[in-house]
């Protein structure tokens, strides 16, 4: 599976006329990416080299080419954007990307509660398909019939190989337009919608009985972390004794903002350790104090990232978790700016659980596994989670 319309990635914190000049500014870039990537900071593993430059005279070929035999307008500034995306696509890695400067701008927009866009929150999967995780309520997404488990397969017809610039373009103004090629139930169809205000409470808590409250997170943004805070102290005030947690649907969204949760429930030590391609660690630490409220993680397949640190830290310090096995998003990104604004967003670093299980690929598996039934009202799995809390 970001973080993102959405919420797809966990983060911590002149334009060319001419051939000659075009080639020149492309030949550099890419050179300078090139060099980067191999520098000690980049994210996975060491640079294979094969000896191959970039060829000035191909780019000068395919420029010409372009430039005498297609049909439709050309925009130089395009082009040099393009080849700027391509390049960082070459890694092949679904969570790293380059993003023009409006595209960077878009993507820090959604971490914050209110945005402009239609309230998908979606993940890449292994296969590269765009699976929608979670669906804000009343947004334009829901009332279009977008569920959990559909898949995105192009913006206004055009298809993108990174989530992030592809959400960057679902977003936008207010009262604008935006089709989105949706694959629901095997079935493709495009669905045009009305860009409107999302305002995305992570948040929502409720007491089940007298004795067991129940707090949803579904998204890791600014201010979560305070909004838990504020729910957890409420439920305590109405006398809880036990907590069902649940995390099914969380897309993941900012590591900090998960470890302070994290923290809630910790007593000091370790939430996760985090590996840079070196080998070199870092940890995200608890202080002393906690709930004491018994508590019950609820996770299914779209819980990921950020979420799945949230789970293996608690699952790893004897907390019961009840659901499906999650997503499987174990790396965490960083957003490079670049002077004219733009960024590269790279994968940096991996992440494992307090006991060093890692999760990329393989998920936190549930200590009770049980699975929803579709075909029923009931919510089988918040029942399970219900009855082990109140055991």
């Amino acid at each position: 599976m970001q973080a993102n319309e959405v919420r797809v990635i966990e983060r911590r914190r002149g334009v060319p006329v001419v051939v000659f000049v075009i080639c020149l500014v492309l030949a550099l870039v890419l050179g300078a990416v090139a060099g980067f990537v191999g520098s000690a900071v980049a994210g996975a593993g060491p640079v294979k080299s094969t000896g191959k430059k970039v060829d000035q005279n191909k780019l000068d070929s395919l420029h010409a080419q372009i430039e005498k035999y297609y049909k439709g307008d050309i925009v130089e500034e395009d082009l040099v954007e393009g080849a700027y995306h391509g390049y960082v696509s070459g890694l092949n890695d679904p969570y790293s990307a380059y993003m023009t400067k409006e595209e960077v701008q878009s993507d820090e927009e959604s971490y914050e509660s209110d945005y402009s866009g239609v309230g998908i929150t979606f993940e890449q999967n292994e296969q590269g398909g765009y699976e929608v995780v979670s669906v804000s309520k009343g947004s334009p997404a829901e009332k279009a019939g977008i569920v959990p488990g559909d898949f995105l397969l192009s913006v206004d017809g055009k298809t993108y190989s990174s989530s992030d610039v592809m959400a960057a373009h679902i977003r936008g103004d207010k009262g604008t337009k935006v089709t989105v090629e949706v694959m629901h139930d095997g079935k493709s169809e495009d669905v045009t919608m009305v860009r409107d205000t999302i305002h995305h409470e992570t948040v929502e808590y409720r007491m089940l009985d007298d004795q067991t409250g129940y707090i949803q997170i579904s998204g890791f943004i600014e201010g979560t972390a305070d909004d838990f805070d504020k729910a957890l102290a409420a439920i305590e005030g109405k006398g809880a004794k036990n907590l069902v947690l649940d995390l099914r649907n969380n897309g993941g969204g900012l590591v900090d903002e998960c470890a302070k949760v994290a923290d809630d429930f910790l007593d000091a030590g370790v939430i996760t350790y985090v590996q840079d391609k070196n080998g070199k660690e870092e940890t995200y630490d608890a202080r002393d104090g906690k709930t004491g409220l018994k508590t019950v993680v609820l996770v299914n397949g779209y819980s990921a990232s950020a979420s799945e640190i949230l789970t293996g830290a608690l699952q790893d310090n004897d907390f019961p978790v009840v659901g499906e096995k999650t997503f499987g998003k174990g790396v965490i990104q960083v957003t490079f700016p670049q002077k004219d604004g733009s960024g590269l967003k790279l994968t940096i670093m991996e992440y494992l659980t307090p006991d060093r299980h890692p999760v990329h690929k393989k998920g936190v598996t549930p200590n009770t596994e049980i699975e929803d039934d579709e075909d029923t009202d009931a919510d089988e799995q918040l029942d399970k989670a219900k009855e082990l809390v109140e055991k």
